[in-house]
């Protein structure tokens, strides 16, 4: 049979119902949720994904700001556009969109974000509580993603063997450490370009999450016949066979359906739910800067 949908359009719909409850809530109490967004560079991904969050704002109810820069702009310019934000008492989010020109340090500049303010959850701060185990915080988006996808579709991950595809400190880490963190209870083996064997150790995960920016690298021979397959990449393919000379294709091969129980579309799997993970972070920021509203 083939694979059941991990459909991340349905789950993030589902974040948006409970969201709306909550921004009524501090709206009642007199609080918007504020987002602000800075961008840099012309890269039409990013634009089209900064436009998303633009639009899921304004269907939530959340206020955002949209601060776009030009490529050629000096690193301090954005550095003085984030010192100011976090100044702001009525902005609860900071978001600055990746990737930076290569003249900036996209590092530094997180880390200049104030932790309450890092909706992005990429904050040494942030990362740091999920190092200790504590998940009550701004915890990563996309990671998170996987990690409510998996909820939503009622996947038991106790005692269930997980491996995570790729390192980076965007996805991997942080998914490593929520699918090993305590309620979770996975155990856990994080892949990447040195682990010998890869294809043998993917084979032997109950939840396989691929998050390597490599097309299609997953077949259906890594994977476990009725594991549950979340694809995290999102890549771009050109092909002169579609009207616009391109597709989006993820990390794992769409043929993967025929072996695996679940797994994610690319387009419409963790991608919404990334933006809806972005919207909860920035009420939860509202909320905890407002504790007695």
């Amino acid at each position: 049979m083939p694979a059941q949908r991990l459909d991340g359009k349905a789950c993030a719909n589902a974040v948006e119902t409970e969201l709306h409850e909550r921004i009524e809530v501090l709206t009642n109490a007199g609080v918007q949720p504020h987002l602000a967004v800075i961008i840099v560079g012309d890269d039409p991904a990013s634009h089209v994904y900064v436009n998303s969050k633009i639009e899921t704002c304004a269907r939530l109810g959340i206020r955002s700001t949209h601060i776009a820069l030009p490529a050629h702009c000096e690193e301090k310019v954005v550095r003085q556009h984030i010192l100011n934000l976090n100044a702001q008492d009525d902005l609860h989010g900071i978001l600055v969109q990746s990737p930076l020109p290569n003249h900036m340090d996209e590092e530094a500049l997180t880390d200049l974000i104030s932790p309450t303010k890092d909706v992005d959850g990429f904050h040494p701060q942030n990362l740091g509580r999920l190092v200790q185990g504590r998940t009550d915080g701004l915890l990563p988006c996309t990671p998170s993603a996987v990690m409510r996808l998996l909820k939503w579709a009622g996947v038991d991950l106790k005692g269930k063997r997980a491996v995570v595809l790729g390192r980076s400190r965007i996805v991997g880490m942080p998914a490593a450490l929520l699918l090993a963190a305590k309620g979770a209870d996975a155990t856990v083996t994080v892949v990447h370009s040195r682990t010998k064997d890869i294809a043998n150790v993917c084979r032997e995960a109950d939840v396989l999450v691929a998050a390597v920016g490599q097309t299609e690298l997953v077949k259906p021979a890594w994977v476990k016949p009725g594991a549950v397959v979340v694809d995290v990449g999102i890549n771009r393919v050109d092909d002169d066979a579609r009207e616009r000379g391109w597709r989006l294709a993820g990390d794992v091969h769409p043929s993967v359906a025929d072996t695996a129980g679940w797994l994610t579309p690319v387009p419409g799997g963790v991608g919404p739910m990334t933006i809806a993970m972005l919207m909860e972070n920035t009420v939860f920021a509202a909320e905890s800067s407002h504790p007695k509203r």
